[in-house]
């Protein structure tokens, strides 16, 4: 069996069955654990946002920050969330088939925010372009578009799309980026060790591959110029704002007049763009309210013994 059709009926599986046969459906995780191995808190404290964006989360490969992104789902909620492509990395699961119990749950997850009334809005990636094909469909409360209009609380109208149409490698090269996409997984893998020894010291979460982003100049360049191509071809919609993902590179800037918002990834940064009923946009770095949360809780638990104390 080629690797596409092993991928095509697992992401059919996990869209409720309603693409493929029964057959994919009951091989597939969804099926086997229909309950999540980390469960949903009966009365979780969320915050609430209008909407909430989050891509590049790559389930199907070690680099994936799927536990992180559990705490995050557990701890916010929305009346619109956007998955802006690179869901699943389908690149990897072509390769070779993993999928641990913690990204069924990040599934299990998204598709009960569906059937609580959130509308869930799926626009495939490079990563996970074998969904693009259903696009216009929706499947168990989640809607498949290729690109959408978001408008925004205070009426500003956003272009929604993953952002690879726009990268040069992948348009011209694309065997450089399947060759710096192996690269990429071997970087994941060596920050995956580190933060596990960091965790081990009690150290808080850190990216070996953003910071390396950071420090390579060309990088940087690229970046830069892929932030404005975009947002030329936001204005050229008339649009007054585009969000994106794809460079795993979370950023709100305005290039003229029309607002670049990237939502970052679940793999170097965990990261989130959330709008504010009133139409404020943010950006969530989810390892700093996690290490501000911890602080907040050892601070309290200092306080209480202190009290017993006195």
């Amino acid at each position: 069996m080629t690797g596409d059709a092993r991928f095509q009926p697992l992401c059919a599986a996990h869209f409720e069955g309603a693409v493929g046969n029964g057959d994919a459906l009951a091989a597939s995780p969804a099926h086997q654990h229909p309950n999540p191995s980390i469960p949903e808190p009966l009365q979780a404290d969320r915050r609430r946002y209008r909407t909430i964006w989050i891509s590049d989360i790559h389930l199907g490969t070690r680099g994936c920050n799927a536990e992180m992104l559990i705490d995050f789902l557990d701890s916010t909620d929305s009346e619109t969330m956007y998955l802006v492509g690179d869901i699943i990395d389908g690149w990897r699961l072509r390769k070779k088939l993993y999928w641990p119990a913690t990204h069924n749950d990040v599934v299990w997850r998204i598709l009960k925010r569906a059937k609580r009334g959130t509308r869930i809005v799926y626009i495939p990636g490079n990563h996970d372009e074998i969904v693009r094909q259903f696009a216009g469909l929706n499947f168990g409360g989640v809607e498949i578009h290729r690109a959408a209009i978001h408008e925004t609380a205070d009426g500003r109208r956003l272009l929604v799309l993953h952002g690879d149409e726009f990268d040069a490698v992948m348009l011209a090269h694309r065997w450089l980026a399947v060759v710096g996409d192996a690269l990429y997984e071997v970087l994941m893998v060596l920050s995956g060790w580190i933060n596990a020894v960091r965790r081990r010291f009690g150290l808080p979460y850190w990216s070996l591959s953003k910071m390396a982003k950071h420090k390579v100049k060309n990088a940087v360049e690229f970046i830069s110029q892929y932030e404005e191509v975009v947002t030329r071809a936001a204005a050229a919609r008339k649009v007054d704002g585009v969000v994106c993902g794809h460079i795993h590179t979370a950023e709100m800037k305005e290039f003229g007049g029309v607002s670049y918002y990237n939502d970052g990834d679940w793999v170097e940064g965990c990261t989130a763009l959330v709008e504010h009923f009133d139409g404020r946009m943010e950006i969530l770095n989810w390892p700093e309210e996690i290490a501000r949360r911890d602080a907040l809780a050892a601070l309290a638990v200092s306080g209480e013994a202190m009290a017993r104390a006195a």
